[in-house]
């Protein structure tokens, strides 16, 4: 699986962005499919993921100003962010996992940089 993430940006304070995430290879197989973030010397955190049926779970920090959505079609996730806060300034991974029971393979994207600052 290959992934493809693009729309970060500079937004002030209160703007929004979108972020895309195209999903090449062997997507059929994708369990789960979402978005973490991280900065530099840090952890890379769980944003929102969706799973192959549907489901959707967002951190806390993105639960009423984020949705994660899917067009199964264009193979393609989107992150549309409201309300951005200046906290929310990181580089953004798309990711994609496979597997069953304890095999897992997880797959990035190579990041796109969000900046929040007026």
């Amino acid at each position: 699986v290959q992934l493809q993430a693009s729309g970060g940006g500079l937004v002030q304070p209160g703007g929004s962005l979108r972020l895309s995430c195209v999903a090449s290879g062997s997507t059929f197989s994708i369990e789960n499919i979402g978005w973490y973030r991280g900065t530099p010397g840090s952890l890379r955190d769980k944003v929102a993921s969706i799973d192959k049926g549907g489901s959707i779970e967002y951190a806390d920090p993105a639960k009423g100003r984020f949705t994660i959505s899917r067009d199964s079609a264009k193979n393609t996730v989107y992150l549309q962010m409201n309300n951005l806060k200046p906290e929310d300034t990181a580089v953004y991974y798309c990711y994609a996992d496979q597997g069953s029971g304890a095999r897992w393979t997880i797959y990035w994207g190579q990041g796109t940089l969000v900046t929040v600052s007026s």
